[in-house]
């Protein structure tokens, strides 16, 4: 069927119930798919997140959804307590439309009123635990939050700001009371003294007082849709300043159910998915991920835990860890599938932990969230294959505005260089350059996609949203990616550069101007720019080159305020690590900093050094 391409509206509004308007649409890469488990268009369910993981409960009640520390908690455990959150929240004044923050790590409470959020028709706002005060300030404005929930150790960022916000209600939770009793002793005594205390106001609700704001697990129905907003992710948009990332119901399950079919999981259309034949094989077969990519990133929250938990996977939650811990729970819990970005694997393979460990476990083990070097690649390859697993690394690609999964590395072809061929009714294809113009095979342009996976908007952001979703001659609406690539005859896709100015630190993306506006905030700081650098393990690493006023001297002192000024002010994971003065920036004709040029000379010193 060929549908009519003037209901193609917006970002992944595609049809419910009719696969994809694709078929007048040229897709080499079909025939690399795996028939047993992946056809080329899925028929997605018109229903909520929610909705997907209650019907996987009903089917599946006694099965484990999700580890913690140990402790293991079963798909109707689970479903009681996202119904009883959900209550509590509608008690507390949630309705459909609002905004919820959720600043935790991957552990039970964010599950349980992430998925209680989507039941009452709300927007889960998901921002990293370790944000600096003023981004949480930003974030929650942007997202115009009356709601939060976070982790007691960072409770006082969001007391702290909270005048400057439409901030209402914080509830606050703590890591102890989800772990067993005799580990909950253990962290009271060791890390829990660590945390610091919060004061008693009348608008924060200790996780104990939440639970108790309803003795029912009820709320009136809310009508809740595929197309319906879902999800709020934070990234930089093509100006790198914050953007509030829109996402669907639509949006996220089709990344799950994309996600199963094209990694050779699960058949990909929902009556497999529930016929008595699959619902039997679940039951007896384990489908364990560790989910060590946090929630308020796209590729943990949208593959490390919404795919497997919409069809009856078993969620390991990991809320930190180490490189040591990280090969301690692979040898230890020994799970079917990782999901992470490349550190990850290259800390893996390099601790003494793994020297002997066996891998035959492994069904699958993805990568994504920031470029796969050849070396990588084939460092991971190689120990994988002389330590028993059935799979290689299988590269992926995508950006937070489509829920960051898009193609992957097929299982029975791999060709150097590539990130693998589309998911199941998305489309790939290569434009020139600040156009619309396509781009024949072989081409190098700009990466675009279209298909259900597509962000719906930029949140109360017109303008960034029409400058990244455009409408092309072919009607369908295209996500312009600011990534440079090619697509090869047969349907592969070769990422080559990110021409958006963009540092990518451990899968995390950091955007430059936003650290040089705080850090020419610091008294004595005439101009600051900040580039990456490589580095073997994290990718990239942030230098500030820094031009001071007047009578300034970058001693000791000074540089001891300003990285103090840093700490404050940015996120952990975006901390420079290097600090260069100079004389005076270069500039382009039009007077803006020159950064490429700054770029260039630090790649040169760097080649001589080698």
């Amino acid at each position: 069927m060929i549908v009519p391409r003037n209901i193609i509206m917006r970002g992944g509004q595609w049809p419910i119930g009719m696969g994809s308007p694709m078929e007048d649409f040229e897709r080499p890469w079909i025939k690399y798919y795996n028939p047993k488990y992946t056809r080329d268009t899925i028929d997605y369910p018109d229903i909520s997140m929610y909705e997907i993981v209650r019907q996987t409960a009903e089917r599946l009640p006694d099965k484990v959804a999700y580890e913690f520390q140990g402790k293991n908690t079963d798909y109707k455990t689970l479903m009681k307590k996202v119904d009883h959150a959900a209550a509590c929240l509608y008690k507390m004044g949630v309705r459909k439309g609002d905004t919820v923050v959720i600043c935790m790590p991957n552990c039970p409470q964010a599950l349980h009123v992430f998925y209680g959020v989507i039941k009452c028709g709300g927007l889960a706002t998901m921002i990293h635990p370790l944000s600096a005060k003023n981004e949480i300030e930003e974030y929650l404005n942007i997202a115009e939050a009356k709601y939060a929930l976070t982790l007691d150790a960072f409770a006082n960022n969001f007391i702290d700001i909270k005048e400057n916000t439409k901030l209402e209600k914080l509830i606050i939770a703590s890591i102890k009371d989800e772990l067993p009793f005799l580990k909950s002793i253990g962290f009271a005594l060791t890390l829990g003294r660590k945390i610091p205390k919060h004061p008693a106001k009348d608008y924060i609700y200790e996780w104990k007082d939440f639970l108790a704001l309803s003795d029912s697990d009820e709320i009136p129905e809310v009508e809740n849709k595929g197309k319906d907003p879902a999800v709020i992710l934070f990234s930089g948009g093509t100006t790198g300043t914050p953007k509030g990332i829109v996402l669907s119901n639509l949006n996220m399950n089709a990344t799950a159910l994309g996600t199963l079919a094209i990694s050779d999981c699960m058949p990909c259309h929902i009556d497999e998915l529930i016929n008595e034949g699959i619902k039997k094989y679940l039951k007896t077969r384990d489908y364990v991920v560790l989910s060590v990519m946090p929630m308020f990133h796209g590729f943990g929250l949208g593959i490390g835990i919404h795919t497997f938990l919409s069809f009856g996977g078993k969620c390991i939650l990991v809320p930190s860890f180490t490189p040591d811990s990280f090969a301690k729970l692979i040898v230890k819990k020994r799970p079917n599938f990782i999901a992470g970005v490349p550190t990850l694997y290259e800390k893996m393979i390099s601790s003494p932990i793994m020297k002997d460990a066996d891998m035959s476990c492994l069904d699958g083990i993805f990568v994504g969230g920031d470029a796969l070097s050849m070396e990588t690649r084939e460092r991971v390859d190689g120990y994988l294959k002389t330590h028993n697993a059935k799979t290689i690394l299988r590269e992926g690609y995508g950006l937070t505005e489509s829920v960051t999964a898009t193609c992957l590395t097929p299982s029975n072809e791999y060709r150097p260089g590539s990130i693998g061929i589309p998911f199941p009714s998305v489309l790939f294809k290569i434009v020139k350059i600040g156009t619309q113009e396509d781009l024949p095979y072989g081409e190098e342009g700009e990466i675009c996609i279209s298909g259900p996976n597509i962000m719906i908007e930029y949140y109360n952001n017109p303008k960034e949203t029409a400058e990244t979703l455009r409408v092309h001659a072919d009607g369908r609406t295209w996500l312009h990616t600011g990534d440079i690539g090619l697509m090869d005859s047969d349907g592969f896709i070769y990422f080559r550069q990110r021409y958006k100015r963009m540092i990518i630190k451990s899968g995390y993306n950091i955007y430059p101007s936003q650290l040089e506006n705080i850090i020419n905030r610091y008294d004595g700081i005439k101009a600051s720019c900040v580039i990456g650098i490589p580095d073997p393990i994290k990718q990239q690493i942030v230098k500030v080159f820094l031009v001071l006023d007047d009578g300034y001297v970058a001693d000791e002192k000074f540089m001891a305020g300003l990285r103090a000024h840093c700490r404050e002010n940015i996120a952990a994971y975006a901390q420079p690590k290097e600090f260069e003065v100079i004389d005076a920036m270069p500039t382009t004709k039009v007077g803006k900093i020159a950064y490429r040029e700054l770029e260039a000379l630090e790649a040169e010193r760097r080649a001589k050094k080698e």
